[in-house]
């Protein structure tokens, strides 16, 4: 609404940021393995290229969303990248060196994150995502990505109608690891 009234907001911004930043990162993604496979058609590219732009920026603004109570988004970020250090083969390399990263992170900001000294806020959150984001990204399987698009997008989608801190308040096992490390 404020676009079209001529007014930039940081929203705006942060949409034209992470998504340009997302889709370069999703070409990069798709000529790598095209580069690995051999030639491949255009349009088969094009798709590989918008899934794993798709991917970044969705996990990027999903670990923003989670980022209302100390510790969730961080511990999220663990939960998610420490299957995908378990990615198999030489292909699977960047994935695990990616995943290894953003689990590296999230444990060392986690304690202060939880203690309430430090707080990722949108910046921190939105970098966070992205990073595992992009391990998801460059996972070799085709299925793992699309996964990881579909699973993005309809969280955020679920986002805009349903409340994540009521349904992890209403669950007793989300409840649980919400709380675990946190100030009472």
């Amino acid at each position: 609404t404020a676009l079209a009234h001529g007014r930039v907001t940081t929203g705006a911004l942060k949409i034209a940021v992470i998504g340009s930043g997302a889709l370069i990162g999703g070409v990069l993604l798709a000529r790598h393995r095209s580069a690995g496979t051999g030639a491949r058609p255009p349009a088969s590219s094009a798709v590989d290229a918008a899934t794993s732009a798709v991917v970044i920026a969705a996990w990027a603004n999903l670990l923003n969303l989670l980022d209302l109570r100390p510790g969730r988004a961080l511990k999220t970020a663990c939960i998610v990248s420490t299957p995908l250090l378990a990615t198999p083969g030489r292909d699977g390399e960047p994935t695990r060196l990616l995943a290894a990263g953003t689990l590296g992170v999230s444990l060392v900001a986690l304690p202060e994150d939880l203690l309430e000294n430090t707080m990722l806020g949108d910046t921190g959150a939105n970098a966070v995502g992205a990073l595992l984001g992009t391990a998801l990204a460059c996972h070799p399987h085709a299925a793992v990505r699309a996964g990881a698009a579909l699973s993005g997008v309809s969280l955020v989608l679920a986002s805009e109608k349903v409340s994540f801190s009521s349904v992890i308040t209403d669950t007793p096992m989300l409840a649980a690891l919400d709380g675990l490390g946190r100030r009472p």
